[in-house]
């Protein structure tokens, strides 16, 4: 069988090998019976990711770039056809890629801060020394991610854990970290980046709020399961090692580049909001905070490749989905809104939850839950999943994660169903009907009293 990078390099001759270029920009996508090819093209991309777990990086990296020489060649992009297209299309992610670079590049150098600062070591005596302490880490980590990024909550919580359970930590476990840190922001317009989208387009934060019904049913769910899985693997450290000493200044160091995130985040959104798009504020503010406090600690630059690797797969699989077709969401119902979280664990959910505020007729608590949480499933699912493989690179493999992180997605489906039980599916009007009457809100449809059926 030929290796991956063989056969990525193959894949592009070949593509560009092709006859029959037409001499005019192409239109429409070409399509495969109701497929689009180019969603086919991806789809072979995640499936090598799936299979050369091993070699994630040059799969992906060849899926992109067999998918950014087809879209050249015979398809359209989002905004427009050809090479044109392409530079529109770069002029406008660029923003987002360079965020999550600085981000998941600037935070696994945060990481490794807080664990040099012996906060780590000393945590274990404020946790219960029985599978219950992983549950109050990872309700913790729940916690932490409500106020945080998503990446910093799962790096401090994977940090947390390695010294815990002394750097044996079950892939179940780890898949659980990612849930909670996507379950603590699901809930919190400053928490992820998909609820500040919200935020920004008007959503108010109180409807974002409810998800967290859902959220907290979920980390119940997935949370006592991997406490028990991790207990079993290897029982929690609870007595931390002899001469542990706190080092203030690199505590002060992670709460800087916590803080200022966070304040870059608000500031920029609240008061700046027609130029968030336009301009890298968050990652380079995290990285502006961190070149300021080198005199004061050396940053683990050792770390930087390693990062940088992880960070390069998950950018090219977010540009990678950038370009695909999706210009229309089904009809916005509690259906679909369930189902983009299972598409969200393999299609990035920023431009879903950016397709869906363009359509409207959602229930935003319920779409907050679904795209923020729903990425959990796979580890590429979301940065948080990229940013703790790179601390625990023998988590990447798809069916280590799915089969060892089955409660995850159990506990996503029976989170959302409680939420429709409890709340109930209470949409806004769809933006083709802005300024009519809203839709009456729609009960969940669940007959009292069958609620036990849900389990």
């Amino acid at each position: 069988m030929p290796s991956p990078r063989r056969f990525c390099r193959l894949a592009a001759v070949l593509l560009l090998a092709l006859p029959g270029i037409a001499a005019g920009a192409p239109a429409d996508p070409p399509m495969l019976g109701p497929v689009p090819v180019d969603f086919l093209l991806f789809a072979l991309t995640l499936a090598g990711v799936a299979l050369f777990h091993r070699h994630t990086l040059p799969v992906a990296v060849g899926g992109l770039v067999v998918v950014t020489l087809y879209k050249v060649l015979f398809s359209p992009f989002p905004g427009g056809a050809g090479v044109d297209g392409l530079v529109t299309l770069l002029g406008h992610e660029w923003v987002l890629l360079t965020n999550l670079l600085g981000l998941l590049v600037g935070f696994a150098l945060l990481s490794k801060h807080f664990e040099e600062s012996g906060v780590p070591a000393w945590l274990p005596t404020l946790l219960p020394d029985d599978w219950k302490g992983g549950f109050v880490l990872l309700v913790m980590i729940f916690v932490l991610s409500s106020f945080l990024d998503n990446i910093a909550a799962a790096l401090i919580g994977g940090t947390i854990a390695r010294v815990v359970f002394r750097g044996n930590v079950h892939i179940g476990y780890l898949a659980a970290i990612v849930a909670a840190s996507n379950a603590g922001g699901s809930g919190s317009v400053v928490g992820d980046t998909t609820t500040t989208m919200m935020w920004i387009a008007g959503v108010s934060p109180l409807e974002v709020l409810e998800a967290y019904v859902a959220a907290g049913v979920a980390l119940v769910l997935f949370g006592i399961p991997a406490a028990r899985q991790q207990h079993a693997h290897s029982p929690i450290e609870t007595a931390p090692p002899e001469g542990v000493e706190i080092d203030w200044m690199r505590v002060f160091i992670v709460a800087l580049i916590l803080a200022t995130a966070i304040i870059v985040n608000v500031v920029v959104n609240i008061h700046f909001s027609d130029v968030a798009d336009r301009f890298p504020f968050i990652g380079l503010g995290v990285w502006a905070a961190l070149l300021i406090c080198v005199p004061l600690r050396r940053p683990a630059w050792e770390d930087v490749p390693g990062a940088l690797k992880g960070s390069v797969f998950l950018l090219s699989l977010v540009l990678s989905a950038s370009m695909m077709p999706v210009h229309k969401l089904p009809d916005a119902s509690w259906q679909v809104a369930l189902g983009l979280g299972f598409v969200s664990a393999v299609f990035d959910n920023i431009p879903l939850t950016a397709l869906a505020l363009h359509q409207g007729g959602y229930d935003w608590g319920f779409l907050a839950y679904a795209v923020g949480f729903g990425g959990s499933m796979i580890w590429f699912g979301s940065s948080a999943g990229v940013a703790l493989t790179n601390l625990f690179p023998e988590a990447r493999s798809v069916f280590a994660w799915v089969r060892a992180g089955w409660h995850v997605a159990i506990a996503y489906v029976i989170g959302f169903f409680v939420m429709l039980a409890v709340i109930g599916w209470h949409p806004s009007p769809p933006k083709h009907k802005a300024g009519t009457a809203a839709p009456p809100p729609v009960v969940a449809p669940v007959v009292q009293p069958a609620a036990p059926a849900v389990r």
